[in-house]
């Protein structure tokens, strides 16, 4: 089967109900591959992580991993209404191991984004012998914070049919953050239309309200007691992004790494690059895709640890690491900050 190949599965879950799952890679092959476990954010679906995954920069790491997807319950395309009800967050990242089991899959390496970087979260705490390692965007460690703004709002929420105006804003600023006031970028308007159609489209509305009200409910993340290894992503310009960084400061820093992208809110979108850089260093570091050279980076150069040019084109810096270094496990346990002119600024 070839990488590209994705198979559907409907699994049922004790208390989440019927996921459907979406294995794109050669399952049979697990045990020459990485496997990920992807879990998508607010307002949209898996599609999102497939499509990140189909994108270029991710085209060596694709050849060589195994991702299944999950849509949280009701948000396939074109979905009906739930008739049960939607699980906590804490109850949906549990029930991620019966999928792990109905596909025969061992061990996962977490890949997450918003709401769905709180679930799997919480499933790499209650199965931490299941998961290699966690890869978390826009991860929020604590209950409620950035949406007391929008408090007034939420009443919309409730008992309408259709996304109102002033939820679809919320979910905006939840996705892209503070780049609307202050990003230039000619896509910006593009990138947000698609996101809306796709609000107005294929998503349900009334299990989307199911999603974000459960995360708004959620409950706080004890990170600190993870044993798991765990790279935290943000963007700067991310709604998220200083309750990242307090979530990095509370984590054992033995286990946690935290990637900071300047200009960008939406990284998956506007940093695909830094992200497949990221997430090949850190699967490296866990013993995996080690024959893997970075996208774009001969493995005769030296790497720096982090830099790519706006246009995603690699650049070296004058303090390299050697690829043996850079093969080595565990060796990333700091804070950087990534910015677009390639300078990387690391911070014990």
């Amino acid at each position: 089967m070839s990488s590209d190949a994705v198979r559907k599965y409907v699994v049922s879950t004790e208390k989440s109900g019927d996921l459907h799952v979406y294995v794109q890679g050669d399952l049979s092959q697990q045990g020459k591959r990485a496997v990920f476990l992807t879990v998508h954010d607010l307002g949209c679906n898996h599609t999102s992580f497939h499509d990140f995954v189909n994108h270029p920069c991710m085209c060596e790491i694709k050849e060589r991993s195994v991702f299944i997807h999950i849509d949280v319950p009701g948000h396939e395309d074109n979905a009906p209404n739930l008739t049960t009800p939607f699980p906590t967050l804490q109850v949906l990242g549990e029930d991620l191991v019966t999928v792990l089991d109905f596909l025969h899959v061992k061990y996962v390496i977490g890949l997450g984004e918003g709401a769905g970087a709180n679930v799997l979260a919480r499933f790499g705490l209650a199965y931490p012998q299941r998961a290699l390692g966690l890869i978390l965007i826009n991860c929020t460690g604590s209950a409620a914070s950035v949406m007391d703004t929008f408090k007034s709002k939420f009443v919309n929420w409730k008992g309408e049919s259709s996304v109102s105006q002033s939820a679809e804003e919320y979910l905006i600023f939840h996705k892209f953050g503070h780049q609307l006031v202050n990003d230039s970028n000619p896509d910006k308007e593009k990138v947000m239309q698609e996101f809306q159609s796709r609000l107005r489209g294929t998503i349900n509305n009334k299990n989307l309200k199911l999603y974000v009200n459960a995360f708004l409910g959620r409950k706080d993340l004890p990170l600190k007691t993870c044993k798991t290894d765990v790279l935290l992503i943000t963007g700067l310009l991310s709604s998220y992004a200083h309750v990242v960084e307090k979530l990095h400061r509370d984590m054992d820093k033995t286990k946690a790494t935290l990637l900071k992208i300047e200009r960008a809110g939406d990284v998956l979108l506007q940093a695909p690059y830094k992200v497949a850089q990221s997430i090949l260093l850190f699967c490296k570091g866990q013993g995996l895709l080690t024959s893997l050279t970075l996208p774009g980076v001969d493995r005769q150069r030296a790497f720096s640890g982090g830099s790519f040019d706006g246009e995603g084109g690699p650049r070296r810096l004058s303090r390299g690491m050697s690829m043996e270094e850079y093969d080595k496990p565990n060796i990333r346990r700091l804070s950087i900050t990534i910015s677009n002119d390639g300078v990387s600024n690391k911070h014990n």
